[in-house]
């Protein structure tokens, strides 16, 4: 038996419009990113699922709240989980992503710095050119995550949950546990989902990027 975990991006925020790096800082959803709440919701609801956390930026924690509530579950409010945080990225948070990209790693967006550098060595070297040194590198991301990952884990066995993160949170994961690394080259969109399947031992990518369940 295993642990169940849809792992769904929030809907769309004014930063994520605005092509900013978002990190620990919020934003409102947009329209669309209500939007992207309620039919995430609807995606699962075939899902019976037993837990719903989230992480404690204001825009899970709104994505969660919609999911909940346009789904048939009788679950009302998710737990928040700092845990399941985005990437801090420092002095960048708020900045746009092209010229922050740049400064970073001469790249013109946060994917070209995946695709250049990978998802993990993108932290090192956020952090690195962060000129106050308080970007997430990959092991305090980790260390944080891992904390996460670790209650999932402990959920009673055939338990299934849904955690309500961020792009390049969910991006990492997939990343560090993914058969295939390649699809880390690909940011999730807003309102997609992910499916992890746990154990103690184990972490499998049941499957990415999802807007709707694969039949």
């Amino acid at each position: 038996m295993a642990v169940n975990v849809y792992f769904v991006r929030h809907g769309q925020t004014y930063l994520n419009l605005f092509h900013k790096y978002q990190g620990w800082s919020d934003a409102p959803l947009t329209e669309k990113g209500i939007e992207d709440g309620k039919r995430v919701g609807k995606a699962l609801a075939k899902i019976d699922f037993d837990y719903l956390f989230c992480s404690d930026m204001r825009r899970t924690v709104k994505t969660a709240e919609l999911l909940a509530a346009s789904h048939p579950t009788e679950i009302v409010h998710p737990e928040p989980d700092p845990a399941f945080r985005e990437v801090f990225f420092g002095f960048f948070e708020g900045e746009d992503t092209a010229t922050a990209s740049m400064n970073i790693g001469l790249c013109r967006s946060y994917d070209e710095l995946v695709s250049k550098y990978s998802v993990e060595k993108a932290r090192d070297i956020t952090k690195a050119a962060d000129p106050f040194h308080l970007a997430e590198n990959d092991a305090e991301f980790w260390q944080r995550m891992d904390k996460g990952l670790d209650r999932l884990r402990n959920l009673p066995d055939g338990s299934t949950a849904v955690v309500v993160s961020h792009g390049a949170a969910i991006r990492s994961i997939v990343s560090r546990y993914a058969k295939d690394k390649t699809l880390a080259n690909d940011a999730p969109v807003n309102g997609s989902i992910t499916k992890l399947s746990l154990t103690p031992d184990q972490t499998e990518i049941v499957f990415y990027n999802q807007l709707s369940l694969p039949e």
